[in-house]
């Protein structure tokens, strides 16, 4: 019984981390796009 739900923590945390890892890439991805797009903005403000 202890075995089993040991395992089943051990799935959990491993769920849970790829999750996260998603989640952080995701975040990493808005953010970057948030700078591409203020950069072009920058661009657009130095050209006029």
């Amino acid at each position: 019984m202890l075995k089993r739900i040991f395992a089943i923590l051990i799935m959990l945390g491993i769920l849970g981390a790829l999750a996260g890892c998603n989640t952080m890439h995701g975040l990493g991805q808005d953010i970057e796009q948030g700078g591409d797009n203020l950069e072009k903005k920058a661009d657009e403000v130095k050209k006029n």
